[in-house]
């Protein structure tokens, strides 16, 4: 099942790899170790966001088209699959 997203999940991704190239930088530059954690914490939350807004979509787009089309097992097969990749983000 071929699922599309919105331009807000690559806009949030696309920040994010700006701020993990920061973090990267950081490393480098030999930053103190409360500043970096303190990035990862933020881009860590920020995956999570993004997480949830693939989720979000996949509800309103991929389940509910599944359900529409009466593939119902497929469907629930798919969801508990990305419920469980979903759970193991924290």
């Amino acid at each position: 099942m071929g699922c599309k997203h919105s331009e807000g999940v690559t806009q949030r991704l696309a920040r994010i790899a700006g701020q993990v190239n920061g973090i990267r930088d950081m490393v480098e530059e030999g930053r103190p170790c409360g500043e970096l954690l303190m990035q990862l914490s933020s881009a860590s939350r920020a995956l999570t966001q993004v997480a949830r807004l693939v989720m979000t979509e996949h509800l309103a787009h991929c389940v509910a088209e599944g359900f529409s089309t009466g593939d119902e097992a497929a469907v629930v097969e798919d969801l508990t699959r990305a419920l469980e990749q979903f759970a193991k983000m924290k």
